[in-house]
């Protein structure tokens, strides 16, 4: 399966990652203020969408914008308020049914490929659930047993964490759903923002060695991305900048989706089978024009500068082989970011691109 990744929306950012403060100072960085700008954001992105949208389950692998908002509530809920903060009144003991994802130990679960169907509770009374949620934990931010806060902040943290996740999830499973409308709506009609064209591709020398990779240091991280360790790469070259569109139309052009020299086993196995012929939201027109592409703005032509996104472990593969080139390892890309940004420090200029930067985080890129 390809993954139905997103577009960048100008919408209000999610407030920066912090270790987590467990006194009561004011100010961006508290706690408590860090908590309300997270919430927010969530009911941000879910402003745009009708009750209808926010019900609908497009695949099994995808959760409805309701689902989202109703288990990253029941997150602090579950673990936060009613181990750790008095008088919160228990909400609608269904919803631990409901809205558990993977705890296990927490009880039973509503079968994930079955979200969709939950047209009850409606919109509102997940709006309302969150509201309830929200203003127990302001109480306890504001006003809760120093000791107890000290205790949960951890687990307040994990939740931020948490639903910043969910928060790039809601949008990933919305623009799925509304790209099987035969309108393609558009979830956003601000601008859509066009890429600037996309510097030369440059091959970015990195030493081989034993490095030290994973987290380290303070600052939140999840349990897999520890224990920081060593591992030994070989000397590597990385290129400066993602794949553009306009590069993978050319691997289109030229036959890739129908030459199996480029392809993995499986790869092709899967080109054959579900009849791919570009990634996916694209839309060939069956001539020299640009494809069209949808995306959170509708459907628009391709956007040949801006990196490439929404392909498959094997199409990247694909597209690396017909280049000349390799997908990088997760060690060599930690790695290679990681001597970027100091070449970035000493130099004031940046090795890797803008948009290689911006890949770290979700986008892509082949080396």
């Amino acid at each position: 399966m390809r993954n139905p990744t997103d577009a960048v929306l100008d919408l209000p950012a999610p407030v920066d990652e912090a270790a987590p403060r467990t006194d009561r100072a004011s100010g961006p960085t508290s706690l408590a203020a860090r908590y309300s700008a997270v919430r927010h954001h969530s009911l941000a992105l879910a402003a745009p969408l009708s009750a209808e949208d926010q019900c609908v389950q497009s695949m099994p692998d995808a959760s409805p914008t309701k689902w989202h908002l109703a288990h990253t509530t029941w997150f602090f809920e579950t673990f936060v308020l009613l181990p750790h903060a008095s008088g919160h009144p228990r909400s609608d003991s269904r919803f631990n049914h409901l809205f558990n994802s993977y705890y296990e130990a927490v009880g039973a679960r509503h079968p994930r490929a079955l979200r969709g169907m939950l047209t009850r509770p409606s919109r509102d009374q997940v709006l309302g659930y969150r509201e309830k949620v929200d203003r127990s934990m302001r109480r306890f931010l504001d006003e809760g047993d120093l000791q107890a806060l000290k205790l949960a902040a951890p687990l307040i943290e994990l939740g931020l964490q948490h639903e910043q996740q969910h928060q790039e999830l809601l949008l990933t499973d919305i623009k799925h759903l509304l790209s099987l409308n035969p309108m393609e709506p558009a979830y956003s009609h601000a601008p859509r923002p066009l890429s600037a064209p996309a510097t030369p591709l440059r091959w970015l020398p990195f030493a081989g060695g034993i490095h030290l990779v994973g987290h380290g240091g303070e600052g939140f991280a999840f349990d897999n991305e520890t224990p920081r360790h060593d591992t030994l790469l070989r000397p590597y070259e990385l290129a400066n900048r993602p794949v553009t569109c306009g590069e993978y139309l050319a691997f289109i052009r030229d036959g890739g989706y129908r030459d199996p020299q480029w392809w993995l086993s499986d790869g092709w196995g899967a080109v054959q089978a579900h009849g791919w012929q570009a990634p996916m939201y694209w839309s060939l027109n069956g001539d020299d024009t640009v494809p069209s592409q949808f995306t959170l703005h509708g459907s628009h032509p391709v956007d040949l500068q801006a990196p490439l996104a929404h392909v498959s472990l094997y199409e990247a593969a694909a597209y690396a082989a017909w280049a000349g080139a390799r997908l990088p390892t997760e060690f060599e890309w930690e790695v290679a970011l990681r001597s970027a940004g100091a070449v970035l420090d000493r130099q004031g200029a940046t090795a890797l691109e803008p948009q290689a930067r911006a890949a770290g985080s979700g986008q892509g890129g082949i080396g």
